[in-house]
């Protein structure tokens, strides 16, 4: 048969069920979870892969699911990904009510159009086609944050890092991923559109606490030591670095305060933040990085406080594979108009795909159908199909791409691929080494 007639039986296959795919990405809007506590996300995708009669693994990385189209294979395995968890956006009218919790970064749509693309290839029964395998990989925790909540579990043994497919692929659930995709929503964009990404930042994490010295705060200010002051002079010092960062580095740096003081009539002693280090580059990250611990040091200095600063690894930059941007880009021009089938060039928001990127050939293209910003309350999904089931048929007839005829395409690919890394065991050292810890 040849790859023309398997890309139309798969995509058939799909648009007869759109419900079924529907369905499953409400019920996972309806009940978000947070990253690492997606029990009830990862039972639906459990229940889905029982359904079709595809055989998985689960409790990967506490809550991921691997499910592959056939039990064993020759040839290349191709991944598509979805990630499991919501974020915290408590004004969102599908927020859970006591965590926050909710779908506004569209990941119940991903899983939705990984396991579209899943149903698609089992039941069209062409898996006889394609030499090689397929995993669909419901993946944990791409949103960092809950910082202290992950800590906690990597200090219980739980974990080693702190984002998921980190974790994934420390645990080896990626040995046997040769080639790796996944899409994402693209914000304010209602109508179908493909915009194909070439990088993104990465970013290191840090969280940072100030210890004053407590006093009455009206009758003997004098005897304290202001922590809250100190954190203040530390975000003063990175505003003022900000002329020294570098326009081509697309640098963003965005601290929070987690605590500001105890008590209005009380002089803050322990004050704590948030805040990430981003850039495009890993040398950009590390130098960046360095400024911030200067200035965050410093505020502490001036007020004569203890400061402790846990810098902790975020996520790689993302390098996107131009030749699997390539094949994916002539299936979605043969679906969509030419114009609507864009590049989204560089985009300086960060995703654990990225790591995964460093290591084998792989692609994060943005799809439209959805209104509002990521993170708001205002996202919302304007046109189903646009959303989810074309880029479940893109993801399934991009694998029939890679693994037609003796998987020559993939084989290519693979072939053509230089990591950044040369092992996996190289890469993990090299994040070992971004926990660090500084105290004055």
């Amino acid at each position: 048969m040849i790859k023309e007639e398997l890309k139309k039986i798969v995509c058939d296959v799909i648009d007869k069920n759109v419900d079924k795919i529907k369905n499953l990405a409400a019920a996972i809007e309806n009940e978000p979870e947070l990253g690492f506590k997606e029990i009830k996300t990862s039972k639906k995708v459990c229940d889905f892969f029982k359904e079709l009669n595809i055989s998985y693994e689960s409790n990967l990385a506490i809550t991921g699911v691997k499910g592959k189209l056939k039990d064993s294979s020759d040839g290349p395995n191709v991944a598509i990904l979805g990630e499991l968890d919501a974020v915290i956006t408590f004004d969102s009218d599908k927020a859970d009510k006591l965590t926050g919790a909710a779908h506004t970064c569209g990941h119940n749509l991903q899983v939705a159009s990984m396991l579209g693309a899943a149903l698609g290839l089992k039941l069209s029964n062409i898996e006889n086609d394609l030499c090689g395998n397929v995993s669909f990989m419901a993946v944990p925790a791409e949103e960092y944050i809950e910082i202290s909540y992950r800590k906690k579990l990597k200090e219980e043994g739980k974990l080693h890092f702190l984002s998921g497919k980190q974790e994934l692929i420390y645990r080896g659930a990626f040995d046997d991923v040769d080639i790796a995709m996944m899409v994402h929503s693209l914000k304010n964009s209602p109508e179908p559109i493909v915009a194909l990404g070439d990088s993104s930042n990465g970013f290191v994490g840090k969280t940072v606490q100030y210890m004053g010295k407590a006093a009455h705060a009206a009758e003997a200010p004098h005897e304290g030591v202001n922590a809250l002051n100190a954190a203040m002079l530390g975000m003063m010092g990175i505003n003022a670095l900000r002329e020294s960062f570098r326009d081509e580095d697309s640098i963003r740096v965005h601290p929070i305060i987690t605590k500001g003081g105890d008590t209005v009539n009380s002089v803050p002693s322990d004050v704590r933040m948030e805040t990430y280090v981003r850039a495009k580059s890993v040398e950009a990250i590390k130098s960046t990085n360095e400024k911030v611990d200067r200035a965050l040091l410093g505020g502490g200095f001036a007020m004569g406080a203890q400061t402790i600063i846990d810098t902790i690894p975020g996520h790689m930059p993302l390098i996107s594979s131009s030749l699997l941007n390539n094949i994916f880009k002539e299936n979605a021009e043969m679906l969509l108009p030419e114009d609507k089938v864009i590049n989204a060039g560089h985009f300086a928001a960060s995703t654990d795909m990225g790591d995964v990127s460093n290591l084998i050939p792989s692609i994060h293209p943005f799809i439209g159908g959805v209104s509002g910003a990521l993170h708001t309350k205002d996202f919302k999904v304007e046109d189903f199909n646009a959303a989810v089931i074309l880029p479940a048929k893109l993801m399934a007839m991009t694998v029939i791409d890679l693994l037609y005829k003796d998987a020559v395409e993939g084989k290519y690919l693979m072939s053509s691929y230089t990591p950044t890394f040369k092992s996996k065991e190289e890469y993990i050292k090299f994040l070992e080494a971004r926990f660090e810890r500084k105290v004055q």
